[in-house]
């Protein structure tokens, strides 16, 4: 074997193993990224069942249930809206009409499991995520950012 081959087997190889570490390295990334989606996304491109993702919108009036520690609500941008299910106990500020960022599930029927509820932390703040979702829509009706 020359020279020449040995040190293009070398590159090569070095190559494929960097080549395997980035595709492991990002198919760990793929489990553990969590996107965001409002309801008017998920009603235009649904998520499959199963794929974990955080939900944004507004809590809806008149939909807030609680059923000892089974809450049910719906999340809207205005434009549609997804319900929601939820076990365990929601932040304080959380009731209708507020922001909502809910991380969780779509089952089956297409309601989604929530793991996690967070609502805004005071009158002026609402989550950057939410906000521009409904900017998207056309629904918004905070003041602009700075």
């Amino acid at each position: 074997m020359t020279r020449k081959k040995r040190r293009l087997y070398i590159v090569l190889s070095g190559v494929a193993v960097l080549g395997l570490a980035a595709a492991l390295i990002l198919s760990s990334f793929q489990d553990s990224l969590v996107f965001f989606h409002s309801p008017t996304d998920l009603a235009e491109k649904p998520v499959p069942a199963g794929r974990t993702f955080r939900l944004g919108g507004l809590v809806e009036e008149g939909s807030y249930v609680k059923e000892g520690i089974d809450i049910k609500f719906s999340v809207t941008d205005t434009a549609n809206s997804v319900k929601v299910t939820f076990q365990g106990l929601v932040p304080d500020l959380f009731r209708e009409g507020q922001g909502v960022v809910a991380e969780g599930q779509l089952n089956e029927d297409g309601v989604f499991v929530a793991s996690n509820v967070l609502a805004k932390h005071d009158e002026n703040y609402m989550p950057p995520e939410v906000a521009d979702s409904l900017k998207k829509a056309g629904t918004w009706q905070g003041k602009e950012a700075d």
